[in-house]
């Protein structure tokens, strides 16, 4: 069974990633757009190693 504590920071980063890519959706500024676009890419990383994570819970 999946931690409730890696459940919640799974949903957290997934929630920052997409306010990121909305984010770099919206900037006026090319280097504004790669700033956000690294940052979701980050949350996206980390959200995929809570996931894998959460497997290794759910085998344990």
């Amino acid at each position: 069974m999946e931690d409730p504590e890696t459940r919640e920071l799974r949903i957290e980063e997934a929630d920052r990633e997409r306010a990121e890519r909305e984010h770099a959706r919206d900037a006026e500024l090319s280097t504004e757009e790669r700033t956000a676009l690294r940052r979701a890419d980050k949350h996206a990383y980390l959200r995929e190693k809570l996931e894998e994570r959460a497997r290794s819970e759910e085998e344990g």
